[in-house]
């Protein structure tokens, strides 16, 4: 018997890479297309972006860094970029780093 996830998303395999949701899976079979068609030139899956880096005191680490990892990241043949977040349902700490990435990178995330 399947464990149920905490968001109820099924968690699934396709082309040898594991994503947290079929949503998710779908929409990197729609960048493929994508990418075939020649509407994208690329895309990459969880890009990291720092959002607070970890504090030392010393040599010791006395709070570790804060990360937000975004599904995809798109890129378009006239050069722009594009952050996409998968979302079934938006967190406070997804909220918060949503807020952060912009305040920080100036980065609005296109959610899904």
């Amino acid at each position: 018997m399947r464990r149920q996830t905490k968001y109820f998303n099924r968690p699934v395999i396709l082309d040898g890479i594991k994503f947290q949701s079929i949503k998710e899976a779908d929409y990197y079979c729609e960048l493929k297309l994508m990418v075939w068609s020649g509407a994208v030139v690329d895309f990459k899956r969880q890009v990291p972006y720092e959002l607070i880096p970890a504090q030392y005191i010393g040599k010791k680490c006395v709070e570790q860094g804060v990360k937000y990892y975004a599904d995809f990241v798109v890129s378009y043949p006239d050069g722009r970029q594009e952050v996409v977040d998968i979302k079934g349902m938006r967190t406070y700490p997804y909220i918060l780093k949503r807020k952060m990435m912009l305040f920080f990178h100036g980065i609005r995330i296109k959610e899904i």
